[in-house]
């Protein structure tokens, strides 16, 4: 596996980490839960903003990876949607690279 690949993958591993213990932090503090969270996140206009962005960016990256998909017939590469969706984009992008960086037989 090549430098670039392990790269990608740890940044994958990160990706998953690192979002998740934030969230994790953030409901231990909250008294109102899930809840809470969605209120400051449409409430809160750069709250919002991000969340937008982000939201934008993970459309964006499904068109990408089943347009490259189509073309490069890279099938397992289509795990990443959904991971995508249910993690974040921070855990999707570099897993998509870490899999198109593979060689295809």
């Amino acid at each position: 596996m090549s430098r670039l690949r392990l790269i990608y993958l740890g940044l994958a591993v990160l990706g998953l980490i690192v979002p998740a213990l934030a969230l994790l932090r953030l409901l231990e503090f909250s008294e109102l839960g899930v809840t809470a969270i969605l209120y400051i996140w449409v409430m809160n206009p750069i709250a919002f903003s991000g969340v937008a962005a982000t939201v934008l960016a993970t459309l964006t990256m499904t068109v990408w990876v089943l347009s490259e998909t189509w073309v490069r017939k890279n099938w397992v590469a289509l795990w990443v949607i959904p991971a995508t969706f249910f993690v974040g984009l921070s855990f999707g992008l570099p897993l998509y690279l870490f899999l198109r960086t593979r060689p295809v037989t």
